[in-house]
């Protein structure tokens, strides 16, 4: 394509998309104690590019960088700004304290460049894994960002203007826990844990009275006995359970239809903070309802004499964000005795479910666009890999969720790098993979720790009244021999699945039609020409969410 029928193209594009590009961005932080330097961010997938937006109190130039250190030595940094001549904008490395050198190799591209109310506001962007060996390798874990600015557009020492923060870019998780911050704990009452491979404890409570509406914005766990304790969840109850009790859950108890999933957490988690703008809401008109704590123990060595008093804290306020968070249970219906078993000696077999939207008119009407912002992936001891598949008209079109090195006891809530929008008629296809091949006997799906689950928790605004979209292939079929493998695995794909829809009132419906679709292959990481007019045309940048963030870029070249 020529370079001017591409800048039409991307025109148009943007014409129709320009009103989503914060969700390009939904990560921020400042970086320094005065507010005077902010970093917003954010990234299409971790093998992709990240884009960053600094802002800095400031009409002379700035830099941005990463550090080993949190100091000069070794570090990766972009400077610019805004002069008489235009802007300015390049790719440094620095090896001392001393003025940077410029880059042979160009990573980093300008997106915009612009000066506002004494602001200057450097918009960039870089592959998360170039080629070049002076770009700092950005990871899952986080790293010393620095910053420099100063007061004219003559770059030289920055004086006191500097500083560093430590961040986790990847895997964003903000702490903004106020002092005097108001929590709900939600936890059980010196239970004995039995000596069981597997234990389910369920309390169901009122929580405490909030006559108006709060937003919870952290989840944290309270662990007594870190060994046992496998993964919680809180449950918002139907209106018809109205008793509260304190006993072995799945038991025919009135409370196991207490499915709405408000709040969770899994082994190897941390505290879990929502974004800014998101809030789960408590309080008010639900003031009166029930809900439920289920704790999973695990206890493979049935140890004995286990009193265990674990649960959730949940910190709340009544500063109520812009949107109520919903969250979607999707997967595989986790029923054992309706599903088939994976087979044993299997190096690796996929199960699916299937949610198509489609199907929610049917309890709810209308249903907005859903934006999913984070996802919890979860299988049991056999699970190696979860991907969560989004399709539109029958084509897949991004992923939700993706972990190709699923490990059973390290099961976090991960913030996505950009808002992802299930949009009504989309369909939801989690595939989990699993490897069987040091067991002798079929694999159910089940509560169990020895049995297996495929699901995904998907975070999400505006919430709805849907709580739950699972499926499970249309058969009574439990299991294969070894040597026949690949045939059940066809089988599998090619059955028709039932969808099983819940709303908040436990109301259900069943829908016995559904199709397997093909999840596309992981996109892997790869050296990234960094010739800026060969990617202004990629194909896969064009899209509402990126369109502005290259015509900006053609417009600062």
């Amino acid at each position: 394509m020529s370079a001017p029928l591409c800048f039409v193209s991307i025109l148009l594009a943007w014409m129709a998309g320009s009103r989503a590009t914060d969700y390009n961005l939904p990560f921020m932080e400042y970086l320094d104690n005065g507010n005077l330097v902010h970093l917003k961010w954010g990234f299409d997938n971790v093998q992709g590019n990240i884009t960053f937006q600094l802002t800095v109190n400031t009409t002379g130039w700035v830099g941005f960088g990463f550090s080993p250190h949190g100091d000069m030595d070794d570090a990766d940094i972009v400077m610019g700004g805004l002069g008489s001549n235009g802007s300015y904008f390049a790719d440094y490395y620095s090896i001392g304290e001393k003025m940077p050198e410029k880059d042979e190799e160009q990573s980093y591209t300008l997106l915009s460049m612009t000066e506002n109310d004494g602001q200057t506001i450097m918009t960039f962007q870089r592959p998360i894994e170039t080629c070049d060996e002076k770009d700092f390798h950005i990871t899952a874990q986080s790293i010393k960002l620095i910053y420099a600015y100063g007061a004219t557009d003559n770059i030289k020492y920055h004086g006191r203007f500097r500083g560093t923060k430590e961040v986790n870019l990847l895997n964003y998780m903000p702490k903004t826990i106020p002092p005097d911050a108001r929590y709900l704990s939600v936890k059980v009452d010196k239970i004995t844990v039995p000596p069981n491979t597997t234990y389910y404890h369920c309390k169901v409570m009122k929580l405490q009275d909030l006559p108006t509406k709060h937003h919870i914005y952290q989840i944290e766990p309270e662990i007594e006995h870190q060994e046992v304790v496998h993964h919680m969840l809180l449950y918002h109850c139907p209106s018809f359970v109205k008793e509260p009790y304190d006993k072995p859950c799945y038991m025919g108890e009135i409370g196991d239809a207490c499915f709405g999933v408000v709040a969770s957490w899994a082994v190897g988690g941390r505290a879990y903070e929502l974004p800014e703008n998101t809030g789960i809401p408590i309080g008010g008109t639900q003031s009166g309802t029930y809900y439920r704590l289920e704790i999973h123990y695990n206890n493979p060595q049935k140890k004995e004499g286990i009193i265990d008093s674990s649960g959730l804290r949940l910190y709340y306020t009544d500063k109520l964000r812009q949107h109520d968070v919903g969250i979607l249970t999707t997967g595989v219906f986790p029923v054992s005795h309706m599903m088939y078993g994976i087979p044993p000696k299997a190096a690796e077999f996929h199960s699916y479910g299937i949610c198509n939207t489609s199907l929610f008119s049917q309890l709810v009407d209308p249903i907005p666009d859903l934006q999913v912002f984070s996802v919890l992936l979860h299988t049991h001891l056999a699970g190696r890999k979860v991907r969560v598949g989004h399709f539109r008209k029958g084509k897949q079109i991004d992923f939700l969720g993706v972990n190709e090195n699923y490990d059973f006891d390290m099961q976090e809530t991960v913030n996505l790098g950009s808002i992802k929008t299930i949009k009504p008629d989309d369909e939801v296809i989690v595939e989990c993979i699993y490897n069987t091949s040091d067991r002798t006997q079929s694999t159910m799906m089940g509560l169990s720790t020895s049995d297996e689950m495929c699901l995904a928790f998907l975070f999400y605004y505006p919430a709805i009244n849907i709580t739950s979209c699972t499926s499970r292939p249309n058969t009574t079929l439990l299991s294969t021999t070894a040597d026949q493998i690949a045939a059940y695995q066809s089988l599998m794909n090619a059955l028709p699945q039932v969808q099983y829809i819940s709303d908040t009132n436990y109301n259900s419906s069943v829908y016995r039609y559904g199709t397997v679709r093909n999840v596309m292959g992981t996109p892997t990481a790869a050296c990234k020409s960094t010739n800026a007019a060969s990617r202004l045309c990629t194909s896969w940048m064009v899209k509402a969410g990126g369109i502005i963030l290259l015509l900006l870029s053609i417009a600062v070249m």
